[in-house]
């Protein structure tokens, strides 16, 4: 498992680097949205995404005012989105959302391995996992604000 996690961060900071094609171009199918298992197998992931969340220290506050309902329907909207699925991403936009919350490079990568955590215990592919941590990737910059 380590050396996925370390893979997975090798390609989120390769992707920062603007050196990976696959987070600067649109899906050209949905085969993450396949691979996560469609709407059906994304809500699973992102519902125990969530409840991993909550239960982690590091993080946990940060949601305690979070209507975490609308979240995880968000969330399935935008990981359906990005995986080249049938959803449209309802949502702000990733800067106006997290603008003045304060979030730290560490806050980011803890909810990043917090997914990872989600995704292999819904049996995903490291390769799909991999897909969708590089379209995500790039919202760090948005996201962390302190």
């Amino acid at each position: 498992m380590k050396s996925i996690l370390r893979h997975a961060m090798a390609v989120l900071l390769a992707v920062l680097m603007g050196s990976a094609a696959i987070a600067q171009t649109p899906a050209a199918n949905d085969a993450i949205y396949q691979g996560l298992g469609g709407k059906e197998g994304i809500r699973k992931v992102v519902d125990d995404f969530l409840v991993i969340v909550l239960a982690d220290a590091r993080i946990s506050e940060s949601f305690k005012d979070v209507d975490m309902e609308r979240l995880a329907s968000l969330l399935a909207e935008q990981f359906c989105q990005l995986g080249g699925g049938p959803c449209k991403y309802s949502g702000k936009d990733m800067k106006t959302i997290h603008e003045d919350l304060k979030i730290t490079n560490a806050a980011f990568n803890a909810l990043a391995e917090d997914l990872h955590i989600a995704m292999e215990k819904n049996g995903i592919p490291s390769s799909v996992q991999n897909k969708l941590v590089a379209k995500l990737a790039p919202m760090q910059r948005d996201v962390v604000t302190r």
